[in-house]
């Protein structure tokens, strides 16, 4: 072979090499703010995202919950309620009726004497786990006109901490 070709075939090269590194260089100093991995990682399952978009993430049923509860989570999420309730026993009513003993109590008359709304009243049926859950997910669904101002406990582990702390 000749000298000539060899310096010419080692020039090519080393230019390509050149090329592709200036290249690569530039695709990190220009493109650095773009991501480089896809926004969701793994594979599309069909029928999975319509059901996560209608609904969101599955609730957890009540009876699963309650088997995983805890009574001291439960007396620490009741600090919220604190405020308004009690939940000794032969306690007084503050703005809210004491709670002791609750569960299984009829819905708007558990405590003698105390003014509850209409709503609630009239509502009917007893504090059963689903009840207390229904009214502590959120207080004006279950009964709209009722005066408690409480938002509601959006997990349901939080709920039935609370109705396991209620009901002990």
């Amino acid at each position: 072979m000749d000298d000539r070709f060899n310096t010419i075939a080692g020039w090519t090269l080393f230019g390509g090499i050149v090329a592709l590194g200036l290249s690569s260089l530039s695709g990190h100093y220009f493109l650095a703010d773009k991501a480089h991995r896809p926004h969701e990682m793994g594979y599309v399952i069909e029928g999975v995202e319509e059901e996560a978009a209608a609904g969101g993430e599955a609730e957890v049923p009540l009876p699963n919950l309650l088997a995983a509860g805890d009574v001291a989570k439960g007396q620490a999420v009741f600090a919220k309620c604190k405020a308004c309730h009690t939940a000794d026993q032969g306690g007084a009513s503050g703005i809210g009726p004491n709670l002791y003993g609750i569960v299984g109590k009829p819905i708007g008359k558990h405590v003698a004497g105390f003014a509850y709304s209409a709503d609630l009243a009239g509502h009917g049926g007893n504090w059963d786990f689903a009840n207390l859950d229904a009214w502590l997910k959120n207080p004006k669904a279950f009964a709209a006109g009722t005066k408690m101002s409480f938002a509601g406990l959006p997990k349901g582990e939080d709920r039935t901490n609370v109705i396991l702390y209620l009901n002990s």
